[in-house]
């Protein structure tokens, strides 16, 4: 099979492993196809959890002022558990999230607000307490169903075709600087 082109499927990340197969293929694949594909993506991502992943410009930094300012924060993703702690061990996040709950560990996905909730119980907070950042729909679907503030993520994984002003976030960030910024705007009012 021919490589695919990051741009091709960048845009689908945020929708699974089964979206960006189907994105990558010119023509439909079957299901046998599918599955023989999505367990040696699985495997390749698995081996090589952060050989090529980076943090988008600002992160970092951001987490080392959000938790200089004695605030909590964690990862609520769809990723499957057996990806998200490896990679959250990698770059040595585990033990310094509040909460982390994969797509897996929750009874129900995004957009469904159980991950959210489960998220907040595991940091001990309530969700109106909470600000999610998202970069698609369901995101904002799930952080707004559990009545948290939400913030979609312009820089993230968003589709060309994709309207993030129509989600109903409260802000939409081009940077992760923004989040700090945005946050410490909350605490004064």
């Amino acid at each position: 099979m021919p490589a695919a082109e990051p741009e091709t499927i960048k845009p689908v990340i945020s929708f699974g492993a089964k979206a960006m197969i189907a994105a990558s293929q010119k023509t439909a694949i079957d299901e046998e196809k599918q599955a023989v594909i999505l367990k040696t993506l699985h495997g390749l991502y698995q081996n090589n959890i952060a050989v090529h992943s980076v943090f988008f410009a600002g992160m970092a930094e951001t987490l080392d002022l959000i938790e200089a300012k004695g605030l909590k924060w964690g990862v609520v993703t769809n990723k499957l558990e057996r990806f998200t702690q490896p990679l959250m061990a990698a770059f040595k996040l585990a033990s310094r999230a509040a909460c982390i709950i994969s797509g897996d560990t929750a009874e129900k996905p995004k957009p469904n607000p159980e991950p959210m909730l489960a998220a907040c119980r595991q940091a001990g907070v309530k969700s109106e307490e909470c600000v999610y950042i998202g970069d698609a729909v369901h995101d904002i679907a799930a952080g707004k169903s559990a009545g948290m503030k939400t913030m979609a993520a312009l820089y993230g994984y968003v589709k060309p075709t994709d309207e993030p002003a129509s989600w109903g976030a409260d802000a939409l960030i081009d940077s992760p600087f923004q989040i700090y910024d945005w946050i410490g705007s909350l605490s004064c009012r």
